[in-house]
């Protein structure tokens, strides 16, 4: 099978204040894992950027102009405690925004079965109208909206496996009926969303709070029985992957406790499902994952289990 890796320098070029978990670092150390030999086969792709078209099926217009508005000619703006932008952050979020566009159309267009799209900034807690937790744009809530309005799919599955709450994503498909978001998270943990009781108008949201040092098992429990047969029932017809690697167990924002294995057992699962189901079509968007060493093995393992290795 074909795996995409989509990225873009500008998304290095997205700077925040110094000690800030979510830096250009991160991208480093995922790109730098998936130049060893074994991922020599990955088709490379330089993400071109979103047009407003594409963003405003999730986010506002006035949401759009306001981040772009707010890129600093030098430094940072702030935009809440956790989020800030550097003169490189509107490029950033548009090429990231874009890969995961530009994914979507390729995997669809047959060129590949499936992509991982190594971006930044990381798009799941955006909100339609609200930028926050290190997110400007949501990149999996576009592409989602992007496969609807470009190809007629009516269902479309979006999991989530971050140690956050993908709060953004939630909100964007709250009243979309056949866009569906199933999240395993930590909880208690930031931003406070994701409870069981949070459906959807249409049914369409499932929520799988796990507690503090969950670990592997729970985690696995909840994939065989809760995610992949409500992915059964769901029948999508596309499946988008918010793969976020920090409920790895030496991240320092999460504590839940999974490993490396982990995140390779859960992508395999997933494109298992795919093959069998939506004929392989996966685009996965980075999202957390702040312990360098451990994302770098993590996204590591979740791209060779995309390719089937």
């Amino acid at each position: 099978m074909t795996t995409l890796l989509e990225t873009h320098e500008a998304c290095l070029a997205h700077e925040t204040p110094q000690g800030h978990p979510e830096c250009a670092a991160r991208l480093k150390a995922v790109l730098g894992a998936l130049e060893a030999p074994e991922f020599a086969d990955l088709t490379r792709i330089a993400a071109p950027r979103a047009e407003t078209k594409a963003l405003v099926r999730v986010h506002s217009q006035a949401h759009i102009d306001a981040i772009l508005s707010m890129v600093p000619e030098e430094g940072f703006a702030r935009i809440d405690a956790d989020t800030a932008m550097s003169p490189g952050s509107g490029e950033a979020a548009l090429r990231a925004a874009g890969a995961a566009i530009d994914a979507v159309d390729r995997v669809m267009a047959g060129e590949a079965e499936n992509a991982f799209c190594a971006i930044r900034p990381p798009g799941h807690h955006a909100e339609p109208n609200r930028a926050m937790g290190f997110c400007l744009f949501n990149n999996v809530a576009v592409a989602a909206q992007h496969l609807r309005a470009e190809y007629g799919l009516s269902r479309i599955a979006v999991v989530d496996f971050d140690v956050h709450h993908g709060n953004g994503t939630q909100a964007a498909f709250w009243d979309a009926d056949g866009m569906y978001y199933i999240s395993a998270h930590q909880s208690p943990l930031y931003p406070g969303t994701g409870a069981v009781s949070e459906r959807g108008t249409h049914r369409n949201i499932l929520n799988l709070p796990l507690k503090p040092a969950a670990g592997s098992d729970d985690f696995r429990l909840i994939v065989s029985e809760a995610i992949l047969p409500a992915l059964e029932m769901m029948k999508p017809e596309f499946l988008l992957i918010s793969a976020g690697f920090d409920a790895h167990e030496a991240d320092p924002l999460g504590g839940m406790g999974l490993k490396t294995a982990d995140y390779y057992w859960v992508t395999q699962q997933l494109a298992a499902f795919a093959r069998a189901r939506v004929k392989g079509r996966i685009v996965s968007t980075l999202e957390g994952g702040y312990d360098l060493e451990a994302l770098a093995e993590a996204s590591a393992a979740h791209v060779r289990a995309l390719m089937g290795r």
